[in-house]
C-alpha cells in the first residue's frame, strides 16, 4: 500500500489522448508561478520520446519543466520510452517493467509546494504494467483536473469521464474545454456540460482564472 501524497496539487487528466492536457498544464503552472505560487511539475511517465544524443527527451515533461522555470528534467519525467505506445507497453518493448509504486516515487518531493501532475493518454488508460492514471491519481489522493477537447460528441466523452472519476472517490477541481479545432454553428459544450454535470466549465482562454481560484481554495 503506498502512501498518500501530502502535497496541495491537482492531477491533469482528459478524456482521451491529444486533447491538450500539456497545453493546459503549461498555461497552468505560469498563471500559478506569475501568483508566486512554487510549482512542482511532473510528468512522471512519457512515451514517443524522441532520441538526442543517446537521450530521450520527453517532449510535454520538457515543457511543464520549463512553465516552472527548472532544469531538472529527470526529476519532472523520469520514466521515459521511445515508442509512441501506452506507457506500459512502451516500457515492455524496451524491455523494462513500469509499475504504479515507481510512478507515485516519481511524484513525491520534500518540499511542500503546488504538484502538478500530467498523466498519460485518457484517466482509464494503462499508465503501468499494474494500474492505470486513475490510480495514480487515488494513490496521490489530489484534485482531479479535467481536460476535454472541445468538438462534437465531447459532452458524451466528458461525462463517461466524471462517472469514472467520482467512482474513484476523487474531487473533481474542475474541468477545461480546450478548442481544438473551429466551432460548429450552434455547438455550445460549456453550457451543455455545466448544465449536465453541475461542474464548472474553464474554456481555454480562462486558465489564469482558474489557477486563481486554485490558489484560493
Amino acid at each position: 500500500m503506498v502512501e498518500k501524497n501530502k502535497h496541495n496539487g491537482i492531477f491533469i487528466t482528459g478524456t482521451d489522448t491529444g486533447v491538450g492536457k500539456t497545453h493546459v498544464g503549461a498555461r497552468l503552472i505560469r498563471s500559478l508561478v506569475d501568483q508566486g505560487v512554487k510549482v512542482i511539475p511532473r510528468k512522471p511517465a512519457e512515451s514517443g520520446c524522441t532520441l538526442e544524443r543517446n537521450q530521450l527527451v520527453p517532449a510535454d515533461g520538457t515543457i511543464l519543466m520549463s512553465a516552472a522555470g527548472l532544469s531538472d528534467i529527470d526529476a519532472v519525467t523520469p520514466y521515459r520510452f521511445e515508442q509512441p505506445l501506452s506507457p506500459p507497453r512502451a516500457a515492455l518493448l524496451s524491455d523494462q517493467h513500469l509499475l504504479m509504486d515507481q510512478l507515485v516515487d516519481a511524484c513525491q518531493s520534500e518540499a511542500e509546494d503546488f504538484i502538478v501532475v500530467e498523466g498519460a493518454g485518457g484517466f482509464m488508460s494503462p499508465l503501468a504494467e499494474d494500474g492505470l492514471n486513475a490510480d495514480l491519481a487515488v494513490a496521490l489522493s489530489l484534485p482531479v483536473l479535467l481536460v476535454v477537447a472541445d468538438k462534437l460528441g465531447c459532452v458524451n466523452h466528458c461525462l463517461l469521464t466524471l462517472e469514472a472519476i467520482k467512482n474513484r472517490g476523487l474531487h473533481v477541481a474542475g474541468i477545461v474545454l480546450n478548442q481544438i479545432e473551429p466551432d460548429k454553428d450552434g455547438m455550445d459544450n460549456q453550457s451543455e456540460i455545466e448544465r449536465l454535470s453541475i461542474i464548472k466549465v474553464y474554456p481555454d482562454t480562462e486558465i489564469e482564472q482558474l489557477a486563481r481560484q486554485l490558489v484560493l481554495s
